[in-house]
């Protein structure tokens, strides 16, 4: 990540802000969760500062580029998502009960809108691969089956990748725990993993313009996807 964008993430951070300031800060992150999570986040900085009935310099003043903002959003879904993975673990005394908690949460939260960009970037090699020159795919880390290849993290940027984001790394790591538990249980499929987990919660959130609408198809969706991680006789 360049200096500027540190730079400009910080400052939106730690500096003082008035009361409007502030008022117009929340109305912009709170735009911009809505906005990326119906549009992904390509969409224009211009939708944000629409939603947020700000003008688009009061976006700029704030985050002077659409990376900052994006990571800004990035990093709060990341924590959030670890939060409920974490309550999840500790509150659900069964595996499955925790993992399917956790499942239910998220998806209903619509987190999987927001997943972090750094989270979904890796790449596949098989085991001949050293490591360089593999396929890029659209699901995280984590490891599989043996003969089955391996799931390798992508950076985005030299230097700038998901080991180097304690915070994306965290929310694997506590994920891997949800998903190893019920695996060792034998209620989860041997050959699931941290990524399929990932997966399911971005693919059972989808965005559809009737709320009500919206959470019956993900309530529905994720139905169908719990039983097909879960381990059968």
């Amino acid at each position: 990540m360049s200096a500027a964008v540190g730079n400009g993430r910080d400052a939106s951070r730690s500096t003082p802000l008035r009361v409007d300031a502030q008022r117009n800060l929340e109305h912009v992150l709170r735009a911009a969760r809505e906005v990326f999570g119906e549009l992904g986040y390509g969409a224009p900085m211009e939708d944000v500062a629409r939603r947020a009935r700000v003008g688009v310099g009061t976006v700029y003043r704030r985050f002077p580029s659409k990376d900052v903002l994006v990571r800004r959003i990035a990093e709060e879904e990341t924590s959030r998502l670890t939060d409920q993975a974490r309550t999840a673990l500790g509150q659900e005394d069964e595996p499955w009960s925790a993992l399917s908690r956790f499942l239910r949460t998220s998806v209903a939260s619509g987190a999987g809108r927001l997943l972090p960009p750094q989270v979904l970037r890796v790449g596949v090699a098989d085991e001949q691969d050293d490591g360089v020159g593999y396929d890029e795919a659209r699901v995280p880390q984590q490891r599989t089956q043996p003969g089955s290849g391996e799931l390798r993290l992508v950076p985005e940027a030299p230097g700038n990748s998901v080991e180097d984001d304690s915070g994306a790394a965290a929310l694997l790591d506590v994920v891997g725990q949800l998903v190893e538990r019920a695996r060792t249980a034998g209620e989860l499929r041997a050959d699931v993993s941290v990524s399929d987990v990932l997966l399911v919660i971005a693919t059972a959130a989808p965005s559809l313009p009737d709320a009500a609408q919206q959470a019956a198809a993900s309530a529905r969706l994720l139905d169908i996807l719990l039983e097909g991680l879960r381990s059968r006789p």
